[in-house]
């Protein structure tokens, strides 16, 4: 039977603290075979590289969040590159843009994606992107900066229109989806996801958020609830679960080159 990958995944959150070696330890049971787990500042960049170091079954994806990026230093860009050298760490990620909130500092936002696209291109890396509230910059700033996308990538939590789809599509990106496609006011995603390329597609969790129906309420996501995500997706492209965990995995691979499993 295959096992399940989630690609997107937060352990280094605090609400995983003291859980990490029992989740870990059921993968098996839990019919998982990976958990990639994401950065978003130095401190959750920091605790995702350590967690791959000391789990076989848990890679990283380390990067400056959007919403963090005020602190971004030289001490951040020395160690995001240092440690991207790690065999463990697959990608530069989760970068982006955000402009949901206000006072949302856009220029700065910006700078760091940029510079994030100019470390993962000189190490050979694929990227993992976040935007929200922002797609028509950060179309605009791919555009500006094809040159250095020569990795690919993923959008994470993709839940855009169908044509946002196929524009970022010809830049080689995946696309990762999550627990939000299993809410049952969620009517854009069997829409986009009818139109998505079985091919493009990714499984994740973005635990301890968004978790999936039939859990969503009732306690917090993690990495074994992408069985429900997988269900879904194999629900709206009407194939068995199985060749679509099989299809998925084989996209793990296409992007993450670094992956060994």
């Amino acid at each position: 039977m295959e096992k399940l990958i989630d690609t997107h995944c937060h352990l280094n959150d605090e609400f995983f603290e003291g859980k990490v070696e029992e989740i870990v330890n059921n993968f098996e049971f839990d019919n998982l075979k990976n958990a990639f787990v994401v950065g978003y500042d130095f401190d959750s960049c920091l605790k995702a590289v350590e967690l791959a170091n000391k789990y076989e079954k848990i890679y990283a994806i380390i990067g400056m969040h959007p919403s963090d990026c005020e602190t971004w230093n030289l001490k951040f860009e020395n160690f995001l590159v240092e440690n991207l050298k790690n065999k463990k760490v697959l990608a530069v990620g989760e970068i982006g843009l955000d402009y949901h909130y206000e006072n949302t500092n856009k220029q700065k936002q910006k700078e760091v994606f940029v510079k994030q696209l100019e470390i993962a291109n000189k190490l050979n890396l694929p990227i993992v992107i976040h935007v929200r509230d922002a797609t028509g910059d950060l179309i605009e700033i791919l555009k500006e900066n094809k040159h250095l996308l020569n990795n690919g990538g993923v959008v994470h939590c993709f839940n855009e229109s169908v044509e946002t789809y196929k524009i970022l599509k010809q830049f080689g990106f995946k696309f990762s989806f999550g627990g939000a496609i299993t809410f049952k006011n969620s009517k854009n995603a069997p829409k986009l996801l009818s139109e998505v390329d079985i091919n493009d597609v990714l499984l994740e969790t973005d635990s301890p958020y968004l978790t999936p129906e039939p859990m969503r309420g009732k306690e917090k996501n993690q990495p074994k609830y992408v069985c429900y995500v997988a269900k879904k997706i194999a629900e709206i492209k009407n194939i068995d679960v199985q060749d679509l965990i099989k299809i998925t995995n084989q996209n793990v691979c296409d992007v993450f080159k670094k992956f060994k499993g």
